[in-house]
């Protein structure tokens, strides 16, 4: 489910963080254009997901 909500959040905020820079840049939206940056987005969101440990350090310092 983690997956889903990643990739549903991902591809509409960079598909609005487009519009709205292309929108302020006076340039054009390109739906394609901002598919692929979500993509490419998502996957290394994912993947740097994966790469933090979830396991707290031991501190052993006193």
């Amino acid at each position: 489910m983690r997956f889903f909500w990643t990739f549903f959040w991902g591809f509409l905020l960079i598909h609005m963080a487009s519009y709205v820079i292309n929108a302020m840049t006076g340039g054009h939206y390109d739906f394609m254009t901002s598919t692929i940056l979500s993509v490419i987005a998502i996957v290394l969101i994912l993947i740097i997901a994966q790469l933090i440990p979830n396991e707290p350090v031991a501190n052993d310092h006193h």
